[in-house]
């Protein structure tokens, strides 16, 4: 089972250069013209073992996830996790497999016990706790399921105001899930559902401009589910945050605001 380096096959070591030169030697050779398409899952791998050591701050951050939970274990870790089979074995094996890029894996692990209600913060440390959730959000993410990314990045925000982990790291977090929220969530999810998501938005301390559109947001459903009084109230206080606020002057007009 390779870690990212084992499958770029570089040292730990290795500089950004050296990364970025295996990286594309590596994709030469998975070229559907060369190896056919059933390395497009190879590929895929690949892809995310480089997005993550190209980066300062996803390496730093892979690196002292994997040397903390992985590296020092020195046996036969995953055999011995599927072994003991039990909800704290189950919630270490999804991180361990995340950190080795075997996301189906993990995605299975995590839904077969409960998924978003599986409790894993109850049988890991804190940091590796936050770190597999960060991983599993963005593995769930790229399947489309984007709900569940949400729910999960909800809580590593909330978790971090509480008591900070990730720090230099967190801003990163903080606009992943705001793309989230702004390119994917919202074909996904229905429109009750949406508004629970943006009160949510608006309860993690974000800037008054991040809020003005989150209420726009809210307000703009409402409209569209009949519901004038509350569209109203929301614009007004959208506009309170951020009076220049764009794209309001639809909704204003109509709920003469």
């Amino acid at each position: 089972m390779k870690n990212y380096y084992d499958l770029l096959g570089v040292r730990r070591e290795a500089s950004t250069g050296e990364i970025k030169k295996a990286f594309r030697e590596k994709a030469k050779q998975l070229h559907p013209d060369i190896a056919g398409k059933g390395a497009e899952e190879v590929m895929r791998k690949l892809l995310t073992a480089y997005e993550v050591l190209s980066s300062a701050e996803r390496r730093c951050e892979y690196d002292r996830a994997y040397t903390r939970f992985v590296q020092n274990a020195g046996f036969d870790y995953r055999a011995w996790l599927r072994e003991k089979g039990d909800p704290e074995s189950h919630a270490k094996l999804v991180f361990f497999e995340l950190l080795h890029l075997e996301e189906d894996e993990a995605i299975a692990i995590w839904r077969k016990n409960g998924g978003l209600h599986f409790q894993m913060e109850l049988y890991l440390q804190r940091e590796d706790w936050m770190d597999c959730l960060f991983i599993l959000a963005e593995e769930l993410d790229r399947r489309q399921c984007c709900y569940e990314a949400f729910r999960l990045l909800v809580i590593l925000v909330r978790e971090e105001r509480r008591l900070p982990y990730f720090r230099y790291f967190m801003e990163e977090i903080e606009s992943y899930l705001k793309t989230l929220v702004r390119l994917r969530l919202k074909p996904q999810v229905d429109e009750e559902t949406w508004i629970e998501c943006m009160e949510t938005m608006l309860t993690l301390g974000f800037d008054a401009r991040d809020e003005a559109r989150w209420m726009r947001s809210i307000a703009e459903t409402l409209l569209s589910l009949g519901d004038e009084a509350g569209a109203g109230h929301l614009i007004r206080e959208a506009l309170k945050r951020d009076p220049a606020l764009p794209r309001t002057n639809r909704i204003r007009r109509k709920l003469k605001v």
